[in-house]
């Protein structure tokens, strides 16, 4: 039996789905990143909405960084579909610029060396949060190949432990410069502008610190509707444990910044890690 390919589900929809259209997008968001010298960075925080409303903010994250030749995405759950803590571990990805090959090698490993972590595709089928993102990646790496990891919501023990497992993994492997590790989440949902600003720069805040019970405290506190906390818990442990230090923001703005509505917005935060 041939390896799976798992074709785009929202292509049309949160993105164009005409080739030279999407390329055109991106090359025009790519002209806007600055020429300066890029370090690559251990771990990103990437938005995943329609490209007319986040677009602007990932790609000005992904075009300030570097990224190595294999990418762990991380994404959260939106379908209730599949195993909570799901891996695709074999196969490749379509979107409109072509094929993306998973890297079966580390995907197997991390399964086999975690206690959450299975083999699952189910979960990945319909789910955007990383399939939006994965454009991106093709637009700096032609050759990139990706780990799609999806998240559900558990206790925050969980995220950290899912997190310390991956590092353990990577550390054992001596992957470290191979990898990395990006995170998919938005920000507040359907609150206004003015609100939605306050209680993401409280995210943002513990983010950049590499606080993730911070960030959990924060987020439960304040009733921060980040739809990807999961995922950036687990990739701010991981590359804790791979020797981070600090966060950046690299670009903020909420849906009101786009269409000029700020009495019901969604907040969008694009920050690399090192």
């Amino acid at each position: 039996m041939g390896k799976s390919m798992r074709p785009p589900a929202v292509a049309g929809y949160f993105y164009p789905a005409d080739k030279k259209e999407l390329e055109a997008m991106i090359a025009d968001w790519k002209k806007d990143a600055s020429a300066q010298t890029k370090n690559f960075s251990l771990g990103v925080v990437l938005p995943h909405a329609g490209y007319f409303y986040s677009g602007v903010v990932a790609a000005r994250t992904i075009f300030s960084t570097q990224l190595r030749n294999t990418a762990i995405i991380l994404g959260p759950n939106h379908t209730g579909l599949g195993l909570p803590y799901s891996v695709m571990t074999e196969g490749s990805w379509q979107t409109p610029l072509g094929e993306v090959e998973i890297d079966s090698a580390i995907a197997q490993r991390i399964v086999q060396g975690s206690q959450f972590l299975k083999t699952d595709t189910l979960a990945h089928d319909s789910e955007h949060s990383i399939e939006v993102i994965v454009p991106f990646l093709q637009s700096v790496n032609s050759f990139v190949k990706i780990v799609p990891i999806v998240i559900a919501q558990a206790p925050g023990e969980i995220y950290k432990k899912i997190g310390h497992e991956i590092a353990r993994i990577i550390i054992q492997h001596h992957w470290q410069n191979q990898l990395s590790i990006l995170a998919s989440s938005d920000m507040t949902h359907f609150e206004s502008h003015e609100s939605a600003q306050r209680k993401d720069f409280l995210a943002i805040e513990s983010m950049i610190q590499l606080d993730t019970d911070e960030l959990l405290n924060r987020v439960q506190e304040y009733r921060i509707s980040m739809c990807g906390v999961g995922p950036v818990v687990i990739m701010l442990e991981i590359v804790k444990q791979l020797g981070a230090r600090h966060g950046q923001l690299i670009k903020y703005q909420t849906s009101g910044d786009v269409t000029g509505d700020r009495s019901s917005v969604v907040g969008y935060a694009g920050l690399t890690v090192n």
